[in-house]
């Protein structure tokens, strides 16, 4: 019976991604002039990690790959490679090509043969130039055969085993670990007593590498290690040559495999102490701390979350029916009924949030991409900039982390080449020569705050008009600086004096706040010329479940987001202002505010078309504000978000829709949409204000 390696394949890709994840974030925060020790010894056990399961699965060039930078981290970590920025940089693109490969092996494909060429090139130029040959193993290969059988038997390098014992399986499973096994040389026994299969390997190899390729199949608990010991070279024959032979060989080969699978304890890894024979049980406590680490988390497919969200989402719409089919019930003759459906409500809503927090991820997640980013950007603009990162534990829908991170790297792109000056420029202006990129999250009532800022040169409000003026957009001078900011956000703007490769093309930022409204969010400007600008992103923090207001316009009912509605009134005669023939204006708190008719958006019968009879509700949208006619507020909810383009097809005005209590259908409203809907311009409401 052949076990299918192929199943674990995900599993190792995933751990592998999150492997080269770590690897670069310890590189771009290693200190080159004292790098820690530590850090040095994670990043190499990263690589090593990725070798070995690289190896069990007969991904070659990635095995090949990681093995070479391997060799030049082990180096590192034992102070023989001195790093500085090129060995960092070089380290920093042997990631990248990893990730390449990794991502060709996952779509069944073959890596990039030239990149493979070039980047093993380069590090075996990097081996060259800056290697010197470790003391134990040049005094090991130069030392005749002679002396070696005279010293009896030959301890192997540290790490380094050769019997093998998996306990706990079945005989049928022997066939397939003992396959596995032959990964690294020749059989020369194996035995199998009661549920213990036996191992001895003709060459010996390291115990690390080994539990890397049979954590896959087998638990960690399982695999334990027998005694540590090469050939034995008789030192009476000493003048057989087949003897000899066998001595040499195996010396060839354990100096070899210590070169390449260096131990990765730290005590276990320095150099003062000759190499001795490794304990009976190697590695087997370390396999146990792994295994206690790893019982804390568990590793689940998005897909299967996502389907219990839905699931839970389908037990909130049944719970919900319920509620509305009993509520004329007597509460004194059905009162059992009544008590244990209100109990029903409150764990529905804890099952809910419960499984809601499963796709929560910290922002962490999300800002541990830019450093690599800002690196690279600054090295290659000539600036030197400081990253900050603020509110890292502020979780954040996983699926709407993925979608905001292009817009995330298009603004901190233009922060890095529009925003921070120059050194030269700085120290001109009175600044340090390094600017600061910030990156804060924060939660404020259902939603997260996203800020993007920079301490560089600030927004020109004079150049943006005269921009806008240029495309012929309609503006004027009396604009506030919310509304000048605004216009970057037009397709094809731009203030930049050249086009790079990093931006100027005037494509990206209206992308940016379409794709962001399309999550349910908006951006806002702040920005003091000469000081810096800050871009705040404001977004829901789930797209599965949301808090709404249930609203009636005639016989239909729409959901609004609870977030957007700041308050609702009925107005007085005194507070409407009329625009032309069919606009109005409602005055509320010192301003006036443009109204939107709803039955007029969606063209419905017998609504309520007297602003003075019906409620007027004022929403928040992109940082502005309008107000809303409706019939009337049927009161708050809970409810199920359903993609209705996936259902049905795009409507105006309509994000998305939930099922009601009573099984109808209502559509929750596109507060963006609208407030575009609702005003022919923002320049058309001061001037009727002013009036």
């Amino acid at each position: 019976m052949t076990l299918d390696i192929a199943e674990f394949y995900q599993t190792f890709f995933d751990e592998a991604d999150e492997l080269l994840d770590e690897m670069e974030r310890l590189l771009i925060n290693l200190d080159i002039d004292a790098p820690d020790s530590e850090d040095l010894n994670a990043i190499f056990r990263a690589a090593h990690s990725i070798k070995g399961g690289a190896g069990t699965f007969g991904f070659t060039h990635l095995q090949e790959t990681t093995h070479l930078l391997e060799n030049l981290l082990d180096r590192a970590r034992h102070g023989e490679l001195v790093l500085d920025r090129p060995a960092i940089d070089l380290f920093l693109e042997c990631r990248d090509v990893l990730a390449g490969q990794i991502d060709a092996y996952r779509a069944s494909e073959e890596p990039d043969q030239n990149a493979y060429e070039d980047m093993a090139q380069r590090l075996r130029t990097l081996d060259e130039q800056g290697s010197a040959a470790l003391a134990n193993v040049a005094s090991a290969v130069d030392k005749p055969v002679g002396d070696v059988a005279a010293a009896g038997p030959l301890a192997l390098p540290e790490g380094m085993v050769r019997s093998v014992s998996i306990s706990g399986i079945a005989e049928d499973k022997c066939s397939t670990l003992v396959e596995e096994l032959g990964l690294f040389g020749d059989i020369e026994s194996q035995t199998y007593e009661g549920d213990t299969l036996t191992v001895m390997l003709a060459q010996p190899a390291a115990a690390d590498d080994i539990e890397s390729v049979l954590c896959f199949i087998i638990d960690a608990e399982q695999l334990s290690f027998g005694a540590a010991e090469a050939v034995v070279a008789d030192s009476a024959e000493s003048e057989d040559t087949q003897a000899e032979d066998v001595v040499a060989q195996a010396v060839s080969e354990a100096v070899a495999a210590e070169r390449d699978n260096k131990p990765q304890d730290k005590a276990s890894a320095s150099e003062d102490k000759a190499p001795t024979a490794a304990p009976a049980a190697a590695g087997k406590p370390k396999a146990a701390n792994k295994s206690s680490a790893e019982s804390s988390s568990l590793r689940v497919s998005t897909e299967k979350v996502d389907e219990i969200i839905n699931l839970v989402g389908e037990l909130v719409i049944t719970q919900s029916m319920l509620e509305q089919t009993i509520g004329g019930l007597d509460s004194e003759a059905h009162g059992a009924l009544l008590e244990g459906l209100n109990q029903l409500q409150r764990n529905a809503r804890d099952l809910q949030e419960a499984v809601m927090s499963v796709r929560m991820m910290p922002m962490d997640y999300a800002f541990n991409r830019f450093p690599r980013l800002v690196r690279d950007l600054s090295s290659k603009l000539g600036k030197q900039i400081n990253l900050v990162t603020e509110g890292e534990s502020t979780e954040l829908d996983k699926g709407l982390i993925e979608r905001i991170m292009d817009p995330m790297t298009h603004l901190v792109r233009n922060s890095l080449d529009h925003g921070i000056e120059t050194p030269e420029r700085r120290k001109a202006a009175g600044k340090p020569a390094a600017g600061t990129l910030t990156l804060a999250a924060q939660h404020q009532g259902g939603s997260i705050l996203i800020d993007i800022s920079d301490d560089g040169a600030g927004l020109n409000r004079e150049r943006i008009l005269a921009k806008a003026r240029q495309n012929g957009l309609a503006v004027s001078d009396s604009m506030s600086d919310d509304e000048v900011w605004q216009l970057i956000f037009a397709p094809g703007f731009s203030t930049a004096e050249a086009v790079t490769d990093v931006s100027g093309r005037g494509v990206g930022m209206d992308v940016v706040k379409r794709n962001i409204q399309e999550l349910g969010g908006h951006v806002d400007i702040r920005s003091t010329f000469g000081q810096g600008t800050t871009i705040r992103i404001v977004l829901p923090l789930t797209l599965a479940i949301m808090d709404g207001m249930l609203i009636r316009v005639g016989e239909e009912v729409f959901i609004m987001p609870l977030g957007a509605i700041k308050e609702s009134m009925q107005v007085q005669a005194d507070q409407l202002k009329r625009v032309g023939q069919d606009k109005q204006l409602v005055y509320v708190r010192g301003e006036y505010l443009p109204l939107v008719e709803m039955h007029r958006v969606f063209d419905i019968d017998n609504a309520q078309s007297d602003v003075l009879r019906g409620i007027v509700m004022v929403i928040e949208s992109e940082g502005r504000y309008f107000t809303l006619l409706v019939d009337e507020l049927l009161g708050q909810r809970q409810v199920v978000v359903k993609n209705l383009e996936t259902n049905y097809r795009k409507v105006v005005g309509i994000s998305a829709a939930t099922i009601l209590g009573d099984g109808s259908v209502a559509l929750i409203l596109d507060v963006v949409a609208l407030s575009r809907a609702g005003r022919q311009s923002e320049t058309q409401v001061q001037r009727a204000a002013l009036a």
